[in-house]
């Protein structure tokens, strides 16, 4: 668990450096996307897209892996202590 904080921890202090670094430099995000030749928009509907792909897919997909893990994970010997 401290693993997963801590690299939580060290994305977000990363990212803060690097928007930081951005803007002093004086880009934002917009100037960023208009320059890949998206507008914001754009890359809402992307996303929304994205999620409308993935979401069944991976209810889908769970409806198969959940029941396998149950199994394997009843079925599996006692650790010790």
């Amino acid at each position: 668990m401290f693993r997963i904080i801590s690299g939580v921890f060290k994305i977000v202090v990363v990212s803060l450096l690097t928007g930081a670094a951005l803007s002093a430099l004086d880009l934002s995000a917009a100037d960023i996307l208009i320059e890949l030749g998206l507008t914001p928009e754009q890359t809402l509907a992307l996303l929304q897209q994205g999620a409308a792909w993935a979401l069944p897919n991976l209810i889908l997909g769970s409806m198969v892996i959940l029941p396998i893990w149950l199994v394997v994970a009843l079925l599996r010997p006692p650790r010790g202590p």
